[in-house]
């Protein structure tokens, strides 16, 4: 059977996955009445939530007398290293843009990816079927970024084919009313356009893991693209280390892809799409070949962390209530489990504590990790996400991101008051009638907080992208730390309407009438710039002129609820989130009120010296 392998890429939110679910099922992979679940591919349950891809994945098709291995890749900016490393096994890519949006942010880094690597790219344009699309518009912006990104000139004269994944519909013509049921006109694309894998089956084995996948069984297994030879279960086999040096493992477990499907398979050649178990620490960029005859593919680039959390048992006064991980070795296990399968992430425990340094790409990485964590059962304290600092020519330096939004006219105005105060640097403006695009650069640690503020700021109608751009000098100007203070409770016990009522001229209260507080906690947001210490606790004192009847008549305000990423994005380097199963508050660092008091005077002192 002929073979093609190909990957999906595109910005956030342009289709991709919904895409792969129209050829899975407009292939003849399925039975007529089997039934695929809607975006199909992505099937961690925070994915379905969030509609996005978090890691990338293999599938199969079969159209007429061709195989197509297709590997849908995350869009968001936090995964991106998973898209350079899935280049590596793929001989072409389908190139996904909003025929409304046009090219985006991450449609610029996930072409270049896909040059750098030489992979041959095939342009599909989506949302035909939008209103206000313009798919002509679409395509000359895309050819006028391959010329920006100084594309070869044989990827220029680009094929284009033109669907509305949603509907099922595509056509090789930009006319709505050409869209036909169907996905022929991609699969033919994809057939012409995308070459066969250069291999030969006869040679001596050559295979890289590009990706990784972990079992409870056989431990982490590489996922790579067969670029030679042939491997079967059973066989004695050697791994070139990315320290160069040799270690010989006998092959336990092949897994092939059919469908939505992994499969056992007994034997794979060249051009397969494979992962491999028997080498239970085997690294990204590692070659497999014959025993003893190993000819090693030159090391994959690994995108380093750039923002770390420090991951901590529970140790607030609620701990054990919700949760049924609770202890040290149980957390730390894992998240060690994590690192076996995400190359991006780096765990590393804090000496003589009960605390983890945990780094990743971005809030969205270590945010998806604590949220898994929660739902499995785990109750968990981390602190403020902080930038890594790196040295380099004797200064200290941290990451930059590019920037891009757009936003309706009328919002432009306080979002460039609210980046200018996180130091970011305007590069250019476009605006039209309707929206303004915007584009900076801004260091990464002034984006800590910033989406949930944008959020607001555009009342939910602005589109905001960042990708990860390099190290520079540290910026001298104070940015990312929140400025205002909060009210932190001094008892443990229920708030009470009454004691709300007092307190809620003094800010905005995050809790509400007959929740849980203990002393430490953080209740509210305070009006000024300090914190202030509040009792939400206290009840009325009943006598015979008093009845608490009266309470009745209390008319509170609505508390605000943050999410736990706004939980995230609030606190400080003072204070923690403590997640469980059911609930998540931000607290105090230092619970009790006159410790914290007397270590804040303390560093003042110690300031005050300096």
């Amino acid at each position: 059977m002929n073979l093609r392998n190909v990957a999906i890429i595109a910005h956030v939110d342009h289709g991709k996955t919904t895409l792969v679910n129209q050829l899975l099922r407009y292939s003849d992979t399925f039975r007529d009445n089997e039934k695929i679940e809607d975006r199909a591919m992505d099937s961690n349950d925070i994915e379905r939530e969030r509609g996005i891809t978090i890691l990338a994945k293999t599938t199969s098709v079969k159209y007429k007398d061709y195989k197509i291995n297709i590997l849908d890749t995350p869009g968001h900016a936090d995964f991106g290293g998973e898209v350079e490393r899935i280049m590596h096994m793929v001989d072409g890519c389908l190139l996904l843009v909003d025929a409304f949006e046009g090219t985006m942010p991450q449609t610029r880094f996930v072409l270049k990816k896909a040059l750098e690597a030489h992979v041959k790219p095939v342009v599909v344009i989506n949302k035909v079927d939008r209103p206000n699309a313009n798919p002509k518009k679409a395509v000359d912006e895309v050819l006028q970024l391959f010329m920006e990104l100084d594309a070869p000139m044989e990827f220029l004269d680009f094929k284009v084919a033109y669907t509305s994944a949603l509907n099922g519909t595509s056509s090789s013509d930009p006319s709505l009313s050409s869209q036909k049921e169907g996905m022929g006109a991609i699969f033919d694309l994809i057939i012409n356009e995308v070459p066969a894998p250069s291999v030969d089956k006869d040679a001596p084995l050559q295979v890289q893991a590009a990706l990784l996948d972990y079992n409870d069984y056989v431990g982490r297994m590489g996922i790579g693209r067969i670029s030679r030879g042939t491997i079967k279960v059973g066989d004695s086999v050697s791994c070139s280390r990315v320290d160069g040096k040799i270690t010989n493992f006998k092959v336990l477990k092949l897994i092939g892809y059919q469908g939505l499907k992994k499969i056992e398979i007994n034997e794979a050649s060249a051009g397969d799409i494979v992962a491999i178990a028997g080498l239970s620490d085997i690294n990204v960029g590692e070659t497999i070949g014959e025993l003893n005859n190993v000819d090693p593919l030159p090391l994959l680039h690994i995108d380093e962390p750039t923002l770390q959390m420090t991951f901590g048992v529970n140790t607030s006064p609620f701990a054990g209530r919700d949760g049924k991980f609770l202890t040290a070795r149980q957390i730390e296990d894992r998240l060690y489990k994590e690192q076996e399968k995400d190359v991006s992430l780096k765990v590393n425990r804090v000496q003589n504590s009960e605390k983890w340094v945990v780094s990743g790409r971005g809030e969205l990485h270590l945010g998806i990790l604590i949220e898994n964590m929660r739902r499995e059962g785990f109750e968990i304290e981390v602190s403020r996400p902080q930038v890594i600092y790196k040295e380099i020519d004797g200064k200290k330096c941290e990451p930059y991101e590019d920037l891009s939004i757009e936003v309706p006219n009328d919002y432009v105005g306080d979002i460039m008051t609210s980046l200018g105060e996180r130091d970011a640097e305007l590069i250019n403006m476009d605006s039209n009638d309707y929206n303004t695009k915007i584009n900076y650069i801004i260091p990464s640690r002034g984006l800590i907080g910033f989406i949930t503020n944008f959020l607001t700021l555009t009342r939910g109608y602005g589109i905001i992208a960042h990708t990860y751009k390099e190290y520079r000098e540290v910026s001298k100007t104070k940015i990312g730390e929140r400025q205002i203070g909060v009210l932190v409770a001094t008892a443990t016990g229920q708030a009470t309407g009454y004691a709300l009522q007092h307190v809620e001229d003094r800010g905005v209260m995050f809790v509400a009438p007959g929740d849980e507080i203990y002393e430490g906690m953080i209740v509210g947001e305070n009006k000024y710039d300090a914190d202030l210490s509040v009792n939400v606790c206290q009840t009325k004192n009943l006598t015979n002129q008093r009845s608490a009847s009266k309470d009745q008549t209390v008319v509170l305000k609505t508390p605000r609820r943050l999410s736990l990423e706004g939980c995230l994005d609030y606190i400080n380097m003072d204070e923690l989130v403590e997640i469980t199963p059911k609930s998540y508050r931000m607290r105090k660092l230092i619970l009790k009120d006159a410790e914290r008091k007397k270590y804040e005077a303390k560093m003042r002192i110690l300031e005050g010296q300096q």
